[in-house]
């Protein structure tokens, strides 16, 4: 009798408090790796390739940890990037509200699991194996019955609370942190058009799926950090797996190549075509170059009487309208309306963004628009847009990679 109390209260480890902690948190990792690498950048974007027997055990752990299937994850995910803050984005705090998704975030992606047209349009490529058909997907709930079997076995009566750990941490990161939050709270490295944002610091508990502004400009790219300041867990262990020989990177996120020093003496289609592939940095250079710089001035320069219109101001100048409320609408055409100089590069950083946006133009066109957007900064008398012209006519085509 003893044997069996001693059973149920330590399990087959008998781990101490901190063992136990540890533990719980490195299969918890496991799940967000599982997430992050295979469900999301593998299965969703096609970003890397990994190894067939890295596939299935990713596959197993989710059917372990999750219940998840991976053409549904899929779908919702894709359909998520394909209608982003819209009202067909199945999990938009922007449409539904940031409480609903954060409380009800498992119960969205539920209900947007057994949309067949979700399903059918968005679910293309994915396993479709007799493991799949018979298993994962026909015993939905059996794989978390066994690992709730297996917690309790291996750690007793505490395996329960691991158990309910595991159970809620997706739940919580994916469908609370990511969805919610990621789509609510945070910064923009990259004005892209929707309203996803970069949460920190959350890196080693979901896996480098914090930096979702970054992700949702460079949807196809296996790496999501950008900046030096920015760790991307799921990142390290895409390289692991690459030293081993379990995966291959497809696709990551393109960098600029600036030339400043021979720079050329006005545009011509190279450097359209490498202004149209970094589009996204640009816009984020001419936030850093032009309009920090040119707002500081201005409001350093403001009397008393116009400072007002100052607060909290300077994010206008650069986001996207879309998702402004009334109030900063009003906010911004006061400033603009009483200071010309924010008036003009506000105006600059419209048509330079305008200049790629009107895809029904041809290459001469839009180039003949680049050549006068920079003709026109030149003559502004700004010295910042002067100074991102010259940075402009530096840009280069990023060289193939053999």
């Amino acid at each position: 009798m003893n044997d069996v109390l001693n059973f149920f209260s330590g399990g087959l480890l008998s781990a101490g408090p901190w063992a136990l902690v540890l533990i719980t948190l490195a299969m918890t990792h496991v799940t967000i790796v599982s997430v992050t690498v295979y469900l999301h950048r593998y299965s969703a974007h096609r970003a890397l390739e990994l190894h067939p027997a890295l596939k299935h055990f990713f596959r197993f752990w989710l059917w372990l940890t999750t219940g998840q299937n991976t053409r549904a994850w899929t779908a919702i995910h894709r359909k998520h990037h394909a209608r982003c803050d819209t009202e067909e984005d199945p999990h938009s705090p922007q449409v539904l509200g940031i409480r609903k998704v954060l409380s009800e975030g498992a119960e969205l992606y539920q209900a947007e699991a057994v949309n067949q047209e979700t399903l059918d349009k968005y679910g293309a490529g994915c396993p479709d194996d007799w493991v799949e058909r018979n298993v994962y997907s026909r015993f939905t709930f059996l794989g978390i019955a066994l690992m709730g079997a297996i917690d309790l076995a291996l750690f007793g009566a505490i395996g329960i609370t691991i158990w309910a750990v595991q159970m809620i941490w997706i739940p919580l990161f994916a469908a609370g942190v990511i969805n919610g939050i990621g789509h609510y709270w945070g910064y923009r490295n990259f004005e892209c058009t929707d309203a996803s944002r970069n949460v920190l610091p959350w890196g080693v508990l979901i896996g480098g799926e914090e930096l979702h502004n970054n992700h949702h400009t460079y949807p196809n790219s296996a790496k999501l950090s950008i900046r030096r300041f920015e760790f991307d867990m799921g990142w390290a262990w895409i390289r692991l797996f690459e030293m081993l020989g379990l995966a291959k990177v497809k696709k990551v996120a393109p960098k600029p190549v600036v030339d400043r020093d021979n720079a050329k003496p006005a545009v011509d289609l190279d450097t359209l075509r490498a202004v149209f592939q970094h589009r996204f940095q640009v816009m984020a250079q001419y936030r850093r170059a032009v309009i920090k710089p040119v707002f500081e001035q201005e409001r350093a320069r403001a009397c008393e009487a116009t400072r007002g219109f100052y607060s909290r101001a300077r994010t206008l100048l650069y986001r996207d309208q879309r998702f402004f409320k009334s109030r900063h609408k009003h906010r911004l055409a006061n400033l603009t309306e009483h200071n010309h100089t924010l008036a003009t590069i506000y105006e600059y950083r419209l048509r330079l963004q305008s200049i790629w946006s009107q895809t029904s133009r041809n290459s001469s066109e839009m180039l003949e628009s680049l050549a006068q957007w920079c003709r026109d900064a030149e003559e502004s008398g700004i010295h910042a847009l002067q100074d991102f012209v010259a940075t402009l006519k530096g840009y280069r085509v990023q060289p193939a990679q053999a």
